[in-house]
């Protein structure tokens, strides 16, 4: 019985002291637990899927006409409104890099479920490809980053924020002409996208500003 309580007490300390570290002040640990203030800054289409449907209540057409959106693949999504929460605190309320790491992490593998449970023709896999390969950016892991931005590019060569996603990752490691590559791959996959001129000019900024 004592060898057991040597056993099982660093254990549970361990857990007790995990969940401190992980969490928000004021915030539950899970964002399963759906907090109106992180729901309340989702996709309106959240609400309607699965778990989140049965704390909102919406009503069945609303249901319905997300399914015939989204498709079949909609009966994950309440896993990438996991994510979009666990990236929002991660960016938004997290006061530790230890923090900020266990949502971004945590958010990487909610859209590796829903990736994993779609088909490769899904519409929403551009735009969850982006958030995931901006969340691998943000813990470091580069390659794997810049890879599901790609991947989303291929999918949809004229949605935008893949390449503006990339361009300021190169921006922030000095690579002025990468960054600007992507922005002019963007703007011919995508003529006349506003956040990217403007991204454009403000980099042409930096340049002429190291040049002076």
């Amino acid at each position: 019985m004592c060898l057991l309580r040597k056993l099982i007490l660093p254990a549970l300390l361990l857990v007790v002291c995990n969940s401190y570290a992980n969490n928000i002040p004021g915030y539950p640990d899970s964002v399963e637990a759906l907090d109106p203030r992180d729901v309340a800054i989702l996709p309106r289409y959240c609400k309607s899927t699965q778990l989140f449907r049965d704390e909102f209540h919406p009503n069945q057409s609303e249901i319905a006409h997300w399914y015939e959106v989204m498709g079949p693949a909609f009966h994950a999504m309440h896993h990438y409104c996991w994510a979009l929460m666990e990236t929002n605190r991660a960016m938004l309320l997290a006061r530790s890099k230890r923090v900020r790491d266990f949502y971004l992490d945590s958010a990487v593998g909610n859209i590796d479920y829903v990736i994993r449970n779609s088909p490769p023709d899904f519409v929403m896999l551009p735009e969850i490809l982006t958030k995931k390969g901006e969340n691998l950016l943000r813990l470091d892991r580069t390659a794997l980053g810049i890879a599901a931005l790609q991947q989303a590019i291929r999918l949809k060569a004229d949605y935008w924020p893949p390449y503006a996603a990339l361009s300021f990752h190169f921006q922030k490691t000095g690579n002025i002409a990468q960054a600007r590559e992507w922005l002019e791959k963007g703007l011919a996959a995508a003529p006349n996208t506003r956040a990217l001129e403007k991204r454009l000019k403000e980099l042409e900024g930096v340049k002429q500003k190291r040049e002076d």
